[in-house]
């Protein structure tokens, strides 16, 4: 397969988006069950000062399904590997500033201890290295089994798993705008792929990898999250090395979808910040 070619797959893989803008690059990865759309209430605020790329996750909103693999998807390294690619496909081989949302936090410190120059720094937004308690020591916010039960509920009513989920990460109940989007958003993302997204997501244990990261890291914390309790975001800051923790007072799991002007903010502290 010849280079341009190639490029071509890989940006049609991951329907990636560059929105044009002057100074350093924005790569947005968004979290399970949600697609690059879930950023369009934080770009507005960079387009006259970054480049920012978006895309979405094989299985999620408008990437190739048929590029989905069932090996390379069981791992978090292989959605580490598609960020990596879409790097190199836009030929962006240090500097990029990488923007992860949940589980995509740990996909962007994978990528980051892959390939240790392309990134710059890193904007964390309710990161969770394991979901998965482990008592006394880490509270990763679930037991196994009840993960096993929402797994089990995907296999049994994906429509009702999608209902009942939504409300939870967003905190907004059931009328919620937040909540009608990414209950859209789960809907609309292919089930075999959601059913190996989801435990990946929710069973892999990246706490080990922390350590290896010591570039400047923004952990962005929500006060109330189901998801990631405040304990989680403690713990991250903790044992990566750089990172500066700043609790954003904001239920539920999607803070730059709910309350997006707290992100904006506190990600143009950040990046105002010297290296």
């Amino acid at each position: 397969m010849n280079k341009n070619r190639k490029i071509s797959n890989v940006l049609a893989r991951n329907n990636v988006k560059v929105l044009a803008g002057d100074g350093p690059v924005l790569l947005y990865a968004h979290g399970f069950g949600c697609n690059q759309n879930m950023w369009d209430r934080v770009t507005p605020a960079f387009e006259s000062s970054h480049k920012q790329v978006l895309f979405d996750y094989v299985g999620s909103g408008r990437s190739d399904i048929a590029a989905f693999d069932l090996d390379k998807y069981a791992s978090l390294s292989g959605y580490a590997q598609d960020v990596l690619d879409i790097c190199d496909a836009l030929d962006l081989k240090s500097g990029v500033i990488f923007i992860g949302h949940s589980v995509s936090c740990s996909v962007g410190l994978l990528a980051l201890i892959a390939r240790p120059g392309l990134f710059a720094k890193l904007v964390l937004i309710g990161p969770n290295p394991c979901f998965v308690n482990h008592a006394p020591e880490y509270i990763g916010g679930f037991e196994k089994e009840d993960l096993e039960g929402l797994l089990a509920l995907m296999d049994q009513n994906y429509i009702g798993w999608a209902n009942y989920l939504a409300p939870v990460v967003s905190a907004q109940g059931e009328s919620g705008a937040v909540t009608a989007e990414l209950s859209d958003s789960f809907c609309s993302t292919d089930p075999q792929a959601a059913k190996v997204f989801a435990r990946t997501a929710f069973f892999s244990d990246n706490r080990a990898d922390l350590p290896k990261v010591t570039l400047p890291c923004l952990i962005l914390q929500h006060r109330t999250d189901t998801l990631a309790p405040v304990s989680v975001g403690e713990y991250v800051h903790a044992h990566l090395a750089g990172s500066t923790l700043k609790v954003l007072e904001v239920q539920g799991h999607c803070a730059h979808m709910s309350e997006p002007a707290l992100v904006i903010d506190a990600m143009r502290e950040f990046l105002a910040s010297s290296i």
